[in-house]
Order: C-alpha cells, then sequence, then structure tokens
C-alpha cells in the first residue's frame, strides 16, 4: 500500500507542474502580447517633428535678437539649440 501512495502521490505533484507550466506560459504570452501592443500604440508619432532639412528663420527682426551661437547653428545647417 506504501509504493501505490507514493505512485499516486507522484503522479498528482507530476500532474500539477504540468498544469502549472502551461498556466504559466498561457499567462505569459498573454503579457507579452499585451505589453507589446502597449508599446506600440505608447510610441509617440512623428507628427510634431518637422519633415525635410532645417530651414532657419533669416527675417532681420529674428536675426537681431538671437545670439552669435544660434546663428552658427543655424549657418552650420543643425537646429538651434541654445536660446
Amino acid at each position: 500500500m506504501n509504493r501505490v501512495r507514493t505512485a499516486v502521490t507522484a503522479a498528482a505533484i507530476a500532474g500539477s507542474m504540468l498544469v502549472g507550466g502551461v498556466v504559466g506560459a498561457t499567462l505569459y504570452g498573454v503579457s507579452a502580447l499585451t505589453a507589446a501592443a502597449a508599446t506600440n500604440a505608447a510610441q509617440p508619432s512623428a507628427a510634431g517633428t518637422p519633415a525635410g532639412p532645417f530651414v532657419p528663420n533669416e527675417t532681420a527682426a529674428h536675426e537681431a535678437t538671437e545670439s552669435a551661437a544660434r546663428e552658427a547653428q543655424e549657418n552650420a545647417g543643425q537646429v538651434p539649440t541654445v536660446p
């Protein structure tokens, strides 16, 4: 009777490990898909960034108020990072 009890206990443990593995893998797969969908939806859109090359503002009123460092960046074709 002791061997039968040991076999039943081992089968129960093995069965619960198998069921737990399947349930865990299923939940992990669902959460990974949900996280991937949320990551793709949350990416910032490019609507706020201008398309094409940088075109500096060369009007007289603007040129009178900007610093030499900003003018140098504009002349180099860079988007100004200094005030």
